[in-house]
């Protein structure tokens, strides 16, 4: 029941004790809002982790090769291993069922491009279809590399947004003609990029074409696959890790490599990838909240005591109290009510301001690892609760001890 004479008195309290009732609260608001920043800290660093990996295909192989580092066979160490269109063919060959995108890529790191008075140098590859969808590039107009230009050895090129930016400054690409090296190639699409401008400015042209015009024969440097996702991510993990060492354990057969050798086979698998970082996520997320629910149950540990001290400071008031018929549970109800009215109202107060903070800094953080800071309105309001539970819990030892405070001993308390 609403009994204005017991908020009078928790006011009149508060004004009186002003400096303690400050820092008290302070001690609450405080724990609230780092829990708050902590949260949404780990949360924008998921969110960075995350863009990256969708850069490229979230489950996406890629394999390319080294030098031995190891003896083998009667072979020395230092030998160069050459991926080749047979590796390529052999390993799509009996992986058909499994694979989803797929392709062999050619690559050259530097290449003299120009149309007509624009020139620029950028990274030429040579790819097969899938590539596109290995790369998660959307194509903004035309169209991507496709099967009759892999085997009628076309010129053809698919540019990235930044290169159509140097070279064409918005005007029409498609069907225009670039030079690379002095060869001329035919515009057939411009595509772009989660990675951003880095990855915008390569130059797709058929891995056919690339091997012929640059005499790589059936070379190729590296090779990109992607599996069919299965109904969960530990299941396509499971299948990621058991095709890459089956492969790994192919390649190393058919080139003569050690098995323990680790340089000369390479293969980068993003599940795993994504795995460690997810893990170390949740490692991360768990000491923030460690961390914040230490910093309020310092918070509440301080209420407690807060609590302690009016009741030692009112013990003469509660002897009043209980000698003109105040029973234990009113002594209860008015310690309590001090107590939770200032968990809340500086719990509420730490949660809104660590949100306003959020909402004004958040979207100006941008860095590779963390993006959009938030945190869910439900998770922190339920901390909130929870904290104000906290609090009646801890104004409840120091009001019980006062109920049971005999009337006689309270009036002679000093």
């Amino acid at each position: 029941m609403f009994s204005l004479e017991r908020w009078q008195e928790i006011f009149e309290t508060i004004r009186k004790n002003k400096l303690r009732t400050f820092l008290t609260g302070l001690s609450v608001a405080s724990g609230i809002f780092i829990l708050v920043i902590l949260l949404a800290i780990g949360q924008g660093m998921q969110n960075g982790i995350a863009q990256e990996f969708e850069e490229d295909a979230k489950n996406r192989i890629d394999v390319w090769t080294g030098v031995t580092s190891e003896s083998f066979k009667g072979l020395n160490p230092g030998r160069y291993i050459q991926l080749t269109n047979q590796d390529y063919d052999l390993t799509t060959a009996k992986n058909i069922d499994q694979l989803e995108y797929k392709s062999g890529v050619f690559r050259r790191w530097s290449g003299l491009t120009s149309y007509k008075n624009e020139t620029g140098s950028y990274r030429i590859e040579g790819i097969r279809g899938s590539y596109q969808f290995l790369e998660n590039a959307s194509l903004t107009s035309g169209r991507f590399i496709n099967q009759s230009d892999l085997d009628n050895y076309e010129k053809a090129a698919v540019i990235g947004y930044r290169v159509y930016k140097d070279l064409f400054d918005g005007k029409e690409a498609v069907g225009e003609y670039i030079e690379i090296n002095s060869i001329k190639y035919k515009v057939v699409g411009v595509y772009t990029d989660p990675g951003g401008e880095r990855e915008e400015t390569r130059i797709f042209i058929p891995i056919t074409t690339a091997q012929r015009v640059y005499n790589a024969g059936e070379n190729i440097r590296l090779m990109s696959f992607t599996l069919t996702p299965e109904a969960t991510f530990e299941e396509s993990l499971a299948a990621s890790e058991l095709f890459t060492a089956q492969m790994e354990s192919d390649l190393k057969t058919k080139h003569i490599v050690s098995p323990t050798d680790t340089s000369a086979i390479e293969i980068n698998n993003t599940l795993e990838n994504a795995k460690r970082f997810f893990d170390l996520m949740d490692m991360i997320r768990w000491f923030f909240w460690g961390v914040g629910i230490c910093t309020i149950i310092a918070g509440v540990v301080g209420v407690s005591n807060i609590m302690l001290i009016i009741v030692k400071e009112r013990t003469k008031e509660i002897g009043i109290r209980k000698a003109i018929g105040a029973q234990p549970i009113s002594i209860i109800g008015m310690i309590l009510h001090e107590s939770i009215f200032v968990t809340a109202i500086a719990g509420f107060l730490g949660l809104f301001f660590s949100l306003f903070v959020l909402e004004m800094v958040g979207p100006l953080i941008e860095t590779d690892y963390i993006r959009n800071p938030s945190v869910d309105f439900g998770v922190a309001i339920t901390t909130v609760i929870i904290l104000v539970f906290a609090g009646a819990l801890a104004g409840f030892i120091p009001a019980y001890r006062a109920s049971t405070i005999k009337p006689i001993e309270a009036l002679r308390d000093e």
